[in-house]
């Protein structure tokens, strides 16, 4: 099954495609979506969907993942990222993806095994769970990361599920 992390942001969007099945998880690629700072808001919510947009055409996952966000000091940056994270989830539901959303803490603890890991640590188990991964930025790793956290959550759901029944 192929999976798509997103790690929301109206700056810099991170995105992270894997393989997973069987108990193993590939590397596929990943990336960055960057809006132009210089344009309107509405401006850059549409290049953000049309780079995820882009993506999703090219690599076509099967489903999909996103980071929720934390509320931070700055209303006005808060507000923002959550109006990006709405294309985020807009854009893979779209497309027919499944879409789940994880906290922060737990992708981190899924992948580090502490859920108030530094980004340096999540980057180097990223980097070793995907052999060959390319992580062409930290929110790139995050994404993957997120990626990461589904495959092993899904599977986990998915064998619940086949017992109970």
């Amino acid at each position: 099954m192929r999976l798509i992390g997103l790690d929301p942001g109206l700056g810099a969007t991170g995105w992270g495609v894997i393989e997973a099945g069987d108990g193993r998880l590939g590397y596929v690629a990943d990336g960055t979506v960057v809006t132009n700072r210089a344009l309107s808001l509405a401006e850059r919510l549409v290049q953000l969907a049309d780079g995820l947009t882009a993506v999703i055409g090219k690599y076509r996952p099967d489903e999909a993942a996103v980071e929720e966000t934390f509320v931070n000091r700055n209303a006005v940056s808060t507000l923002r990222l959550g109006q990006a994270r709405g294309v985020v989830l807009l854009v893979p539901a779209r497309a027919g993806l499944r879409v789940a959303e994880y906290l922060p803490n737990l992708v981190k603890k899924t992948v580090v095994g502490s859920g108030h890991a530094a980004k340096v640590q999540v980057q180097m188990m990223v980097r070793a769970l995907l052999p060959g991964a390319v992580v062409s930025t930290a929110d790139a790793a995050d994404a993957l990361a997120v990626a990461i956290c589904h495959a092993h959550h899904r599977e986990t759901a998915l064998r619940i599920a086949r017992t109970t029944s």
